[in-house]
């Protein structure tokens, strides 16, 4: 038997962290009650500077089950860093970790799977979605086009995985050894190169609250899982500047010879077109660019990317 902590990150959720734990509290009494973690297994909550009553609510279940832990950041860091904050302090306390999101969308009876798995020598497994039916519309195409473009640019990633996983001590303290400040553990676990093993994880639907997680949030996430991992975009404004260079040549060519057989015409559409299409590749390039240095400049000022201010 194992002693296993599952983590969840909490951002104002005081509308779903007690119902959520009841049920994962439930689940880790049943594994142990069939012999597959040990009894004073627990669930370790990040309150990642909620502004609401979610810490007040961990520790109200704390005071109620001891098996619940709680962990305090002093403010509010993002999804990734609150799953590090408590994966990082829960591998002293556990054989291995859960992660999963407090909403439980993400199937808990994969759970006693994963476990069977570590026991089998896994380090990891994976939750792999297999239907999103939960998930909106737009969720889903953006987050299939998002994995086929990861696939495309060469980022190690598991396809319809996002961060429902176990990982052993060994494991984590492996991760322990990236020091990145823009983290994206979805790229980064594959990099460990343990044994590894997937689950079928069917999402269902949001019962209580909204997501945490709007477009917005996706898109900040999606740019570091590109530009963390990957040079091609640089690459592809170099292609990109040399296609141009081949445009350019062939509209000299026309204009020349435009000249030389008198039917040259001063066209508005023409250099309109021309100047735009140019200063457009120019300022996306540029952004492109920028979004290097931007991560540059984070790894280069070296920040602790939380604080914890309490543990129960």
């Amino acid at each position: 038997m194992i002693r296993l902590a599952i983590v969840s990150p909490c951002y104002n959720e005081e509308a779903v962290v007690a119902a959520s734990a009841k049920r994962l509290l439930a689940l880790l009494e049943s594994m142990a009650g069939e012999g597959l973690v040990m009894e004073d297994s627990m669930l370790v909550l990040v309150n990642d500077g909620s502004t609401d009553s979610t810490w007040p609510t961990i520790r109200e279940l704390h005071q109620a089950d001891s098996r619940v832990r709680g962990i305090c950041l002093s403010r509010n860091t993002g999804h990734q860093n609150a799953l590090m904050a408590g994966m990082m302090t829960a591998r002293d306390w556990a054989d291995a970790v859960v992660t999963i999101d407090i909403d439980l969308q993400d199937d808990i009876a994969c759970i006693p799977q994963m476990v069977r798995h570590f026991e089998a020598g896994c380090d990891v497994v994976y939750g792999v979605k297999v239907s999103r039916k939960g998930d909106s519309l737009l969720k889903r195409m953006s987050a299939q086009a998002f994995y086929k473009l990861q696939e495309t640019i060469g980022t190690e990633t598991i396809y319809n995985h996002a961060d429902f996983r176990l990982l052993s001590r060994r494991a984590l303290d492996m991760l322990s050894a990236y020091k990145e400040k823009d983290l994206y553990l979805r790229g980064l676990i594959p990099l460990l190169g343990l044994p590894s093993a997937t689950v079928d994880d069917v999402i269902s639907e949001r019962r209580i609250g909204r997501s945490k997680y709007p477009l917005r949030r996706m898109i900040c996430l999606a740019t570091t899982g590109i530009t963390a991992f990957s040079v091609k975009p640089l690459l592809a404004i170099v292609y990109a500047g040399i296609l141009f260079f081949f445009v350019a040549l062939c509209i000299a060519i026309y204009v020349i010879w435009s000249l030389a057989t008198g039917e040259a015409v001063t066209g508005w559409t023409s250099l309109m077109l021309s100047v735009w299409l140019v200063g457009g590749f120019i300022i996306f390039s540029i952004g492109i660019a920028s979004i290097y240095i931007v991560n540059i400049y984070k790894e280069l000022k070296n920040r602790p990317p939380y604080h914890i201010i309490e543990t129960l």
